[in-house]
């Protein structure tokens, strides 16, 4: 009997190493079917797991209470596993270079646990080799296990879209590895057990590897595009948004929009790659021109606001601007490397004042990385500009007319007044033109914001 067939009867366990985004959703996947380790060391985060409280929002609060994930930060449990999945983050340094201490030091507290006959899968986005050549020679070093003899290693990278409900782990196919044939064989069935879709096997570790660091820095070229156009447009008075819906239908046009490009992924897994390139005697051209690109959107943003703001005939110092979301996607309280902090920043050096409005951010982390403490929608008012930056569900229900009451201009305006601008499609003279309105992701109908006096901008 081989290792798979013992985990699928249960005589063994599998454990997940990093209970985050990505960990944990996994983790819950698997104990429907088998027995299941979550690890992190993270006490806090495992004692709200077992209380029944998903932080993540990945899969809810009552998907938790009824999971037999053995939640644990206890790292000596994860000797009672044969099957180890690694799911650390694989952030960057300041200066842009690979941070793989997270991977690294997950590496170590397996290997300090490790036993003869375990496979170790790790699904840490990585450049090229970092698998069998640093994180391997750790686990011999901290287990004094013999790679390739006592214990196995694969590669399989994550997939999981954080706050995406339609694309899961059971619906997209899987890209698995591993340093053998065998090893390999029981890895992909390993993992059929949840993905509904299949697997696919790559030819190698490295293979696999190299897989998912592109699929993100192809994303990230074409949003650059997008975000390049978005400046040539602007400065051409022409509409992006309205320019990509008439290219959109064509049969073959890319569905790209400008944004910001931030989060543990699209805005990291470049650098990884570049990185790695660079150590081979190549500088990239075209994924560092496109990094550029996108590292620099939030201080254009930024800039833009305070232009709009310039022709409102604002007083820049001392102005009040409101940004509605904060996380570095939509519906997910994920705000690690977020841009919308970029944006934030840079509007600070001008000497405006901002709140930040984001009621699906986790409140901890963000305070923790950034030191911001989000206001209610109750608390904006006498703003000069409101900035829509993230398009959450929770906002899809403000309408333009409710915009103007969190201005320093609503005192002159009431609902009355709205209407009949609205109905009869003239311009509010006691706007004025001056409520700047920035909807980064084009959340709001253009011509009606215009129609209602909004000074109103877009990427």
């Amino acid at each position: 009997m081989n290792l798979y067939e013992k985990i699928v009867s249960r005589e063994e366990k599998i454990s997940l190493i990093g209970l985050g985004y990505v960990g944990m959703p996994i983790a819950v996947a698997f104990a429907k079917k088998i027995d299941v380790i979550g690890f992190d060391v993270n006490k806090e985060k495992i004692e709200l797991y077992k209380q029944g409280i998903d932080p993540t929002k990945e899969v809810g609060n009552e998907v938790i209470k009824n999971t037999t994930v053995d939640f644990t930060c206890d790292e000596a449990k994860l000797r009672d596993a044969k099957f180890h999945i690694v799911a650390v983050p694989t952030p960057v340094k300041a200066d842009r270079t690979p941070d793989l201490t997270p991977v690294k030091s997950a590496t170590k507290t397996l290997g300090r646990n490790l036993t003869k006959g375990s496979i170790v899968v790790f699904e840490s986005t990585v450049y090229p080799g970092v698998t069998e050549e640093i994180c391997v020679p750790i686990l011999e070093k901290e287990s004094g296990l013999k790679y390739g003899v006592d214990f196995k290693v694969g590669y399989s990278p994550e997939r999981i879209n954080p706050g995406d409900q339609e694309h899961r782990l059971e619906t997209i196919i899987k890209v698995v590895s591993g340093m053998d044939e065998v090893t390999l064989e029981i890895v992909a069935k390993v993992y059929e057990i949840v993905v509904d879709v299949g697997v696919f096997k790559a030819e190698s570790i490295k293979v696999a590897e190299a897989a998912k660091v592109i699929e993100n820095a192809q994303r990230d070229i074409n949003i650059a595009f997008m975000n390049e156009l978005s400046i040539i447009f602007n400065k051409m008075d022409v509409d992006t948004k309205a320019v990509l819906e008439a290219a959109g239908t064509k049969w073959n046009f890319l569905n790209f929009s400008p944004g910001l490009v931030g989060g543990h992924c699209i805005g990291v897994d470049p650098y990884y790659l570049t990185y790695k390139a660079e150590q081979e005697g190549y500088y990239s051209q075209i994924i560092l021109s496109g990094r550029k690109i996108n590292d620099d959107m939030g201080k254009y943003v930024a800039e833009s606001t305070v232009k709009k703001l310039i022709k409102a005939k604002k007083q820049i110092n001392g102005a009040r601007v409101a940004i509605f979301g904060v996380t570095f996607k939509e519906n997910c309280p994920d705000v690690r490397n977020t841009k919308v902090v970029d944006v934030i920043k840079e509007l600070e050096e001008y000497g405006i004042e901002v709140k930040v409005i984001d009621p699906v951010a986790d409140k901890e982390d963000l305070w923790h990385e950034y030191k911001i403490h989000p206001s209610t929608i109750d608390e904006v008012q006498g703003m000069d500009a409101v900035i829509f930056a993230v398009p959450h569900e929770e906002f899809k229900d403000i309408e333009l007319k409710e915009i103007i009451n969190m201005f320093k201009t609503s005192e002159y305006i009431d609902s009355k007044a709205i209407s009949e601008v609205s109905a009869t499609n003239e311009l509010s003279s006691s706007m004025d033109n001056d409520c700047v309105l920035i909807d980064l992701k084009g959340m709001f109908d253009r011509k009606e914001a215009e129609i209602l006096g909004y000074n109103y901008w877009r990427l």
